[in-house]
């Protein structure tokens, strides 16, 4: 038997016990090692995900990480006993975006670990092998379970282009923020700023990577030539905007940034450039785990909490927290 969270509805949950499901053909059986807790698991639970992008009854997590217990027909055997963690959105990899390695995109309809299919927040996940990247055999599972934000965070930065003497701006100190700070820094800018809380964080995103931090509040000068916005306030929204140079690239990766929020007269005048980020292709997952193996990325100080799958409720509201003291909260399945 597995255990495994279940969310029948917005506002209901159970820890509920479960037989093992065998994987079919394609498919592999991952013992769950962990699995992070990130705002879009908390918009299931109280019923804030968009229509069309949750479908209940449904274990939720998308952050996992663990190791394969069983595979299916046609799935090499020597992915038994390996390390792993997976690719969330289930493109149909037939369609063109597919083929053009826009899995997010995928012409075929939505599907996505954790949201529409059953998650990590179980005992035992079934996936599609094709989704899993292998890690080494020492890879620290925790840690690891932050490779799913990590690959959105390496999505966001290939759309950004930033280029080694430009000047960026991230809005967020939080556990994502601080991703794409370090993968800024990987592709070699030098002059990357954290617009934060001010509440604690400057010392981790000065040892992450960031060259300056400016608490929100501050007077925030408009000489950036990228702006990344990680945070879902609606106050930053125009703030992200009013940090760009003419002709800047604004970067949204979070549901604070609409486009109610932006005034088109503004980003026309001005001739900036927006692009958002919703998930992330392969390519990204590549990036993100060689980022990881090579010890380039550094997860492990981003995490603050641990608590088992009967703690769940507990950890949902720890997750929603503004406390600068939390960060990536994690379920341990097995614990």
């Amino acid at each position: 038997m597995s255990a495994a969270i279940l969310v029948t509805g917005p506002g209901a949950h159970q820890v509920i016990s479960q037989p093992v499901v065998s994987p079919g053909p394609a498919e592999a059986l991952v013992r769950v090692h962990s699995n992070g807790l990130c705002r879009s698991d908390t918009d299931i639970l109280r019923g804030a995900r968009p229509d069309g992008y949750v479908r209940y009854p449904l274990t939720p997590g998308h952050e996992w990480s663990g190791t394969v217990e069983r595979v299916g027909s046609g799935v090499p055997e020597g992915l038994l006993g390996r390390k792993v963690v997976g690719e969330s959105a289930r493109g149909c990899q037939i369609c063109e975006r597919c083929h053009l390695g826009e899995s997010t995109l995928c012409e075929s309809g939505y599907e996505e670990t954790g949201f529409t299919q059953p998650g990590g927040m179980a005992e035992t996940l079934v996936i599609p092998a094709r989704h899993l990247h292998v890690l080494p055999d020492d890879a620290d599972l925790a840690a690891a379970a932050l490779l799913e934000p990590a690959a959105c965070a390496v999505a966001a930065v290939l759309k950004a282009r930033p280029l080694p003497l430009e000047s960026i701006a991230v809005l967020g100190d939080g556990v994502f923020g601080l991703l794409v700070v370090q993968f800024l820094v990987a592709t070699g800018a030098k002059r990357v700023t954290v617009v934060g809380s001010g509440a604690g964080r400057e010392d981790l995103a000065l040892a992450l990577g960031a060259h300056a931090y400016i608490a929100l509040g501050e007077s925030l000068p408009r000489e950036f030539d990228v702006a990344v916005h990680t945070v879902d306030a609606h106050t930053t929204s125009q703030q992200a905007v009013g940090t760009l140079r003419k002709g800047g690239r604004l970067i949204g990766t979070s549901t604070g940034l609409g486009p109610d929020l932006l005034d088109p007269a503004e980003l026309m005048k001005r001739q900036l450039n927006v692009q958002c980020v919703l998930g992330a292709t392969s390519a990204a997952w590549v990036r993100a785990v060689r980022a990881f193996t090579s010890g380039r990325l550094s997860t492990r100080p981003l995490i603050t909490h641990t608590f088992g799958l009967d703690a769940y409720q507990q950890a949902i509201q720890l997750s929603e927290s503004v406390d600068p003291g939390v960060g990536k909260v994690l379920l341990r399945p097995g614990a």
